[in-house]
């Protein structure tokens, strides 16, 4: 029973707040990603493949666990416990985003050319008639999905979740980055990159909020 009364005490801790900076926040996000996607300002670099993206097959079936992301995502705030982590927790997104976005902008790239017959695949061919090939390193979706995990992995540690939980946070994620390469959406250097984006932001602002915590 603790681990729900405290699951439902952070949902609802400040829940307007959550919910429309979180509305707010993806709205946002996707308007200067397009933006970004339809409008280069430098010839495209298209980002080579590896090893890693010749071992894993292109599956239609990741599908629904790469739209998954947008359910994955709005966890992380939704379980913010205080005003210190609901003030915190924006910033470094908007910082997760700003990278990203520069990187975009000066340096625009893409993922090759694939000769996979998208016919044979609507829905994985609507994706990639509204989500283009370009945008891709680092990958924003693994950026924010690595994000959330780490996010996610203190506030499930903190109300006492099991370890099946806190395991099944860190296979959503893992999930999610697969995702990325087995729809052909990014190749293995844009996930790495990606990742490494997600940690080197989670990270320092969850060590903001236990310092200036312990300092109280």
């Amino acid at each position: 029973m603790t681990l729900r009364r405290e699951f439902r005490s952070r949902l609802r801790t400040l829940w307007p707040v959550k919910m429309i900076g979180t509305i707010v926040g993806m709205t946002a996000f996707f308007v200067v990603y397009f933006r970004l996607l339809n409008h280069p300002l430098y010839p495209m670099t298209i980002v080579p493949r590896t090893a890693i993206d010749r071992l894993i097959a292109f599956r239609p079936e990741a599908l629904p666990l790469y739209l998954s992301l947008w359910i994955y995502v709005p966890l992380a705030p939704a379980l913010l416990k205080n005003r210190r982590e609901v003030t915190v927790y924006p910033i470094a997104a908007f910082v997760l985003s700003a990278i990203g976005f520069l990187v975009f902008l000066f340096w625009p790239t893409a993922v090759p050319a694939s000769e996979i017959d998208w016919s044979r695949h609507p829905s994985v061919a609507f994706l990639k008639a509204v989500d283009a090939s370009g945008n891709a390193f680092p990958s924003m979706h693994v950026a924010f999905a690595v994000f959330t995990s780490v996010w996610l992995a203190r506030s499930l540690r903190e109300i006492g979740a099991g370890r099946l939980i806190r395991a099944l946070n860190f296979l959503w994620c893992l999930g999610i980055a697969y995702s990325t390469l087995a729809t052909r959406q990014h190749v293995a250097l844009d996930v790495l990159a990606g990742a490494v984006l997600g940690v080197m932001v989670g990270l320092p602002a969850l060590l903001w909020i236990a310092q200036a915590g312990s300092s109280r």
